[in-house]
């Protein structure tokens, strides 16, 4: 049994990303991320027990499932301030979106993230979750906009609902070049394909910025080649950064 009383860190800030798929909770001291561990994005039912862990001033919540009835009960039991994220939320960035309204809180927040460590970059981020994105924002800071296509696994089942007889496979397993049979041919030409739309994309806007930096975050992970490797700062905690610097600003505008 843990004695979460004996790991308590002071004034820790709690940043709450509640995705499509699932919702991370991180501890932030500072601009460091102590501790990250995922619940329902539906119950939020490992909140408590991640609340009584640390000895939190305040929190940040980003959503782009929304916030179910049982999720909002469990917000509404916090002893300090909460800020939801949304439109007119105050942002250490230039928005250009046209549509700021529709713009997922994922998707801003990870360009604040990776543009509040490179300040004066232009930026290209990754993001291979339950979609595909892509935000850039350029050495002035002011975020552009980007892409967004199915990801991984929506590739994959899309196959077996829109097709007759095409099965859902599982993404692990063989990666071949040319498949040999049905599931291995599946998983090159939705695995592969992903791999060369990233590749691709990067070199896109690499020509466009020549200094461009690039950030992949996101549950999916690929095997780039060298050239384009050597690109990428892997960060899986860019969109967590970014609403934790978001709740940062709003305490210094206020």
């Amino acid at each position: 049994m843990i004695n979460f009383a004996t790991t308590k860190h002071e004034h820790v800030n709690l940043i709450i990303d509640i995705g499509n798929t699932l919702a991370k909770l991180v501890a932030f001291d500072g601009d460091t991320p102590v501790e990250e561990i995922k619940t329902s994005n539906e119950t939020l039912e490992r909140l408590p027990e991640f609340v009584n862990k640390y000895a939190f001033k305040q929190g940040i919540v980003g959503s782009v499932f929304g916030i179910t009835a049982e999720a909002e009960r469990q917000l509404k039991r916090l002893d300090f301030p909460l800020l939801y994220l949304n439109a007119q939320t105050p942002v250490p960035i230039t928005n250009d979106y046209r549509t700021p309204d529709t713009l997922g809180a994922d998707r801003l927040a990870a360009a604040v993230g990776a543009y509040m460590q490179y300040p004066g970059h232009d930026i290209l981020i990754v993001d291979a979750g339950t979609c595909l994105t892509y935000e850039f924002i350029d050495k002035n800071g002011h975020y552009k906009g980007g892409c967004i296509s199915p990801g991984l696994q929506m590739r994959l089942k899309s196959l077996r609902a829109f097709t007759a007889k095409l099965p859902l496979i599982d993404s692990e397993g063989p990666l071949l070049d040319i498949g040999y049979d049905t599931e291995t041919s599946i998983r090159s030409g939705v695995i592969q394909g992903m791999k060369f739309e990233i590749e691709g994309r990067i070199k896109y806007f690499q020509e466009k910025y020549p200094s461009l930096l690039v950030f992949l975050t996101g549950g999916d992970i690929f095997n780039f080649d060298s050239k384009i490797k050597n690109l990428i700062f892997a960060d899986k905690y860019i969109v967590p950064r970014g609403l934790n610097r978001i709740l940062a600003f709003n305490n210094e505008q206020s």
